[in-house]
């Protein structure tokens, strides 16, 4: 693809203070983020407001997807003394919502369920007022992984579909399409009181009717909330952009993907799973 074109040159004012302020939280309580390890557009802006996407359990993952900036070998071994540290990193940013991701750790007998759990669980003693929103790899397929972390507290229950169907052995090879969907209804089944949330990019080679075929798809198994982004290739040796959608476009496909009747839909060339999350979820209660 040729350069980018001027809708994706994000111009915004930042608060360089806080942006180093966060970065040195993150740093000195020898924590990961994924908007450092998976290369976000949306890094700086977010740290300016004070807040980050906690990844869980080191920043390599188990497994090599094409789209992905995390790097990918053998895993760290765990800190059993990370959920604290989120807690406290949380309690000193004073954050209402916190997202709390992972790198996918297929070499643990849960897939990390177990470890996601006990933060959420810090985070709501240290922080009983903070929203929590777990965007979790697919633990398996193991629903008995998936109970583990649902016996908790946490507000959202967050998989990414990611791409299209067709897609899945360039962008995802280790991952498995109906796997996923699957880990979206059995969360809604286990606890029908919280919401479920997936996100997907754009730009990876998929149809109009490849899109309305994962949007049915996420809305037949009681997917709540859905975010949709453009694809931006981490590095030369990603998967190349196909395309890049214009933000007329994005509105398009917004309003097409309302019209399925999920309870929040977020759209654009710069919407990313965790990116705003909070307000998304403010979207859905409204459409309760």
């Amino acid at each position: 693809m040729d350069k980018k074109p001027p809708w994706l040159k994000k111009k915004i004012g930042l608060d360089n203070k806080n942006i180093s302020a966060i970065k040195n939280l993150i740093d000195s309580s020898c924590l990961h983020t994924v908007c450092q390890s998976a290369k976000c557009p949306n890094i700086f802006e977010c740290f300016s407001k004070r807040t980050a996407t906690f990844m869980l359990m080191g920043d390599r993952c188990t497994r090599n997807c094409g789209f992905c900036g995390v790097k990918s070998g053998r895993p760290l071994p765990l800190d059993r003394d990370e959920p604290k540290k989120i807690a406290s990193a949380i309690k000193e940013m004073d954050l209402l919502y916190a997202v709390i991701t992972s790198v996918t750790r297929d070499d643990l007998d849960d897939g990390g369920a177990s470890h996601f759990a006990e933060t959420v669980k810090a985070i709501k003693k240290l922080n009983p007022d903070t929203r929590v929103e777990c965007l979790v790899p697919d633990f398996g397929g193991n629903k008995k992984n998936l109970e583990t972390l649902l016996l908790e507290e946490l507000d959202v229950l967050n998989h990414n579909i990611e791409t299209v169907e067709s897609n899945y052995s360039k962008a995802r090879s280790s991952a498995d399409y109906e796997r996923s969907l699957k880990l979206l209804k059995r969360a809604k089944e286990i606890r029908p009181d919280i919401y479920t949330k997936s996100g997907f990019m754009l730009g990876l080679g998929e149809s109009k009717e490849q899109i309305l075929k994962l949007l049915e798809d996420l809305k037949k198994n009681k997917v709540d909330i859905i975010t949709i982004g453009q694809y931006l290739s981490p590095s030369e040796d990603n998967i190349a952009i196909s395309k890049y959608y214009t933000p007329e476009e994005f509105k398009e496909i917004e309003k097409t993907a309302r019209k399925f009747g999920f309870r929040a839909v977020a759209a654009g060339p710069f919407v990313r799973s965790s990116y705003g999350a909070e307000l998304v979820l403010d979207k859905a209660l409204e459409n309760k």
